[in-house]
C-alpha cells in the first residue's frame, strides 16, 4: 500500500464505515443501510465510500438497482502491515508493543 492510499483511508467517518462493513456477517451492506447508521446523507456517503473504494478498501457490487459494498479484508492487512514499516526510524526495538499487539491480531 502507498502512503496516498494509507491516508485517505484514515479519516473518522471512512474508518467508521469501514468498521461497520467488516463487522457484518455477510460482510456486505446496502448503501441505504449505511446511510441510516451513519445519519448521513447519500450525496456525503457517496464521496467517502468512493474514497474507500479507490484506497482499495471497500468492493462494491450491484444487485439489481441496489449497490452493495463489502470490506477488503485482504487491503486492510495491507494497510495495517505497511503502517509500521517505518516505525520509530528502522528501530524497530521501539515499536515492541505495537508488532506484539499486531501478533495477537493475526
Amino acid at each position: 500500500m502507498d502512503q496516498s492510499k494509507a491516508i485517505e483511508a484514515f479519516a473518522a467517518t471512512r474508518m467508521y464505515i469501514y468498521r461497520q462493513l467488516a463487522r457484518q456477517p455477510s460482510n456486505s451492506l446496502r448503501v441505504g443501510e449505511i446511510s441510516n447508521r451513519l445519519r448521513s446523507v447519500p450525496p456525503t456517503l457517496s464521496g467517502h465510500l468512493a474514497i474507500l473504494k479507490r484506497a482499495g478498501l471497500l468492493r462494491a457490487t450491484r444487485h439489481r438497482r441496489e449497490i452493495h459494498y463489502s470490506a477488503d479484508m485482504v487491503a486492510i492487512n495491507d494497510l495495517i502491515s505497511f503502517l509500521p514499516q517505518d516505525c520509530c526510524d528502522g528501530q524497530m526495538a521501539h515499536c515492541r508493543e505495537n508488532l506484539a499487539l499486531l501478533k495477537t491480531l493475526s
